[in-house]
């Protein structure tokens, strides 16, 4: 049984070309295209066992800032994607925030080119 609590996630998109290109540079990120009529959808590369998931387009896919916040491991520096994500369109919601002074790391929300409220998250 795999111990992790989330499995995969889904990102509604309104424009997948430019949802590709916003992670693409926003996080490195890499995609499989993948289509199950009527959804066009881009599946995030991860490792074997690790958490991943999709960016999806499609009939009931609305992208929000309201909904559920999917977290990404933002590296070392959070100020890096941030302002990768600034320049690809998106916005800064909550800059670098310490979690209990840090000691739990660090977290951030930016708005991705779509709509959507994500989260970044880093150890340091």
């Amino acid at each position: 049984m795999n111990n992790n609590i989330a499995t995969w996630f889904e990102l509604p998109v309104t424009d997948m070309a430019r949802a590709k290109a916003f992670y693409r540079e926003v996080l490195a990120a890499e995609f499989k295209d993948e289509a199950m009529d009527p959804f066009q959808m881009a599946i995030f590369s991860a490792e074997d066992g690790a958490v991943s998931g999709m960016l999806v387009l499609g009939d009931g896919y609305q992208p929000s800032q309201t909904g559920a916040v999917v977290y990404f491991n933002g590296g070392a520096d959070l100020s890096a994607p941030l302002d990768r994500a600034v320049s690809q369109g998106g916005s800064v919601l909550v800059p670098k925030t310490p979690i209990h002074d840090g000691d739990c790391g660090y977290f951030a929300l930016f708005l991705d080119s779509e709509g959507n409220r994500v989260g970044l998250y880093s150890p340091a």
